[in-house]
């Protein structure tokens, strides 16, 4: 199991990036539009950098939702990969046999 601190810092950072995901993505638009005039598009730019540093997508970390373990991730079940091996030799995960021989 890891830290609850550090989930909990993990969870707040994805409120923050669902808080000011529409600013982000205004102040983006007129950085990256080319005919926007230049003192604008720096204005653009010192507001984004005045924004929180957690609320950027790219600073949430994709950790397991059973054990919060950051390591061995699986994005397509959301898990890591020890908890996977656990909730299949359980039988809780449909369609996946531990592999012997």
């Amino acid at each position: 199991m890891a830290k609850v601190s550090a989930v909990e810092k993990n969870s707040k950072r994805q409120r923050l990036v669902a808080q000011h995901a529409e600013k982000r993505a205004a102040l983006k638009a007129i950085i990256h539009n080319r005919e926007t005039p230049m003192d604008e598009r720096f204005k653009a730019q010192m507001k984004l950098a005045q924004m929180p540093r957690n609320s950027s997508k790219t600073r949430i970390r994709n950790r397991c939702e059973v054990s919060g373990r950051p390591r061995g991730y699986y994005r397509k079940l959301k898990m890591s990969r020890i908890a996977l091996r656990e909730l299949g030799s359980l039988g809780v995960i449909p369609g996946l046999v531990k592999s012997s021989w």
